[in-house]
């Protein structure tokens, strides 16, 4: 296989020797900013794809993440004309959770020719029976790492049409967001590259200010993920780890029945979410956001009603706000 120009480094890329640019679509506006600034450049919009994880799975109810999530992102693509593909990990967080003396689920990821799967064969069989904890490390914080990261990987590894190609994995991770992210490389080589396939992850807004990403999702009119609209910082899982208390007292109000069902389990485990008690006394330390009834019924359904393009576009409660998420 051809090895990529000398130019391509950890520090310097140059996207358009890729032949395919994978968009890694959370529904967030740094993801959103990712796509926008390809268009930017002039990127070959033929070549650009989205992919969401869809942590929660396609097996049951939405556990941890905002119902609208999955087709804001879909009606997103469908305005913009990019082609959106979506993966899980079978049963998705809560069978992860819940995982007692088994092998991790398999993944299934759609293509361009139906839904493919892997995984789910091999290792030894473990035990969760735990919620994620809040740390910068992967493997305490497993819902990053078992339902986005490793899913994309599989996907990668596990689709002929990326071999003997070179595909640029694009990522929202910005430096402003922690110290964690501050540290990532804007460029580096994948861990599905190998002499089959050439993968590099770029991050392409990792330099970039808040103010730059609401800037560029003003320009094309992007009408902001729900979460946003209701004041949350970050469109990440409803139910977020990273969670702060202000954010659990309003999920508590619009949505009760998620947090009683976390407390439930937190007691089943014997062991809490966050690492400063339980989940109820993180509500009760809170102050619920001021949310629109709008958006908490569109935040709140599978399917989202409002327009993805907007003329009077206007910037969103929580833009500049409580930016609880991943680190």
């Amino acid at each position: 296989m051809t090895q990529p120009p000398l130019f391509v480094t950890a520090d310097t890329l140059d996207p358009f020797v890729f032949d395919r640019a994978i968009i890694g679509l959370s529904g967030g506006k740094d993801s959103i900013a990712c796509l926008l600034h390809l268009f930017e450049i002039g990127y070959p919009k033929e070549r650009i794809e989205c992919w969401h994880h869809d942590v929660d799975g396609r097996e049951a109810p939405a556990f941890m993440d905002w119902p609208c999530t999955r087709d804001y992102c879909r009606k997103l693509c469908e305005a913009l004309d990019i082609p959106l593909y979506f993966s899980w990990r079978q049963g998705g967080f809560e069978r992860e959770m819940l995982r007692e003396n088994q092998l991790t689920a398999p993944v299934l990821f759609e293509t361009p020719d139906g839904i493919g799967q892997a995984g789910g064969v091999r290792g030894e069989p473990n035990t969760r029976r735990k919620f994620p904890q809040q740390a910068a490390s992967l493997s305490t914080r497993y819902c990053s790492s078992s339902l986005k990261i490793d899913v994309c990987s599989t996907a990668i590894a596990n689709q002929p049409r990326f071999e003997k190609k070179r595909t640029l994995l694009v990522t929202g991770e910005r430096a402003e967001e922690s110290r964690a992210r501050a540290g990532y490389a804007i460029a580096e080589h994948h861990k599905t590259s190998n002499g089959k396939r050439e993968v590099w992850q770029w991050r392409p807004v990792h330099g970039w200010t808040e103010q730059q990403v609401w800037d560029i999702m003003e320009k094309y009119r992007i009408n902001p993920h729900p979460a946003y609209h209701l004041g949350w910082g970050r469109a990440s899982c409803m139910t977020c780890i990273f969670g702060s208390p202000s954010q659990w007292a309003s999920v508590y109000q619009i949505a009760p029945q998620r947090v009683i069902k976390i407390h439930a389990y937190e007691q089943d485990f014997d062991c809490t979410l966050r690492r400063d008690g339980d989940i109820m006394k993180a509500v009760n330390r809170g102050t619920p956001y001021d949310m629109d009834p709008h958006y908490v019924q569109l935040a709140l359904s599978e399917e989202y009603t409002d327009p993805i393009l907007v003329e009077d576009w206007k910037l969103p409660k929580g833009a500049f706000g409580e930016s609880c998420g991943p680190t």
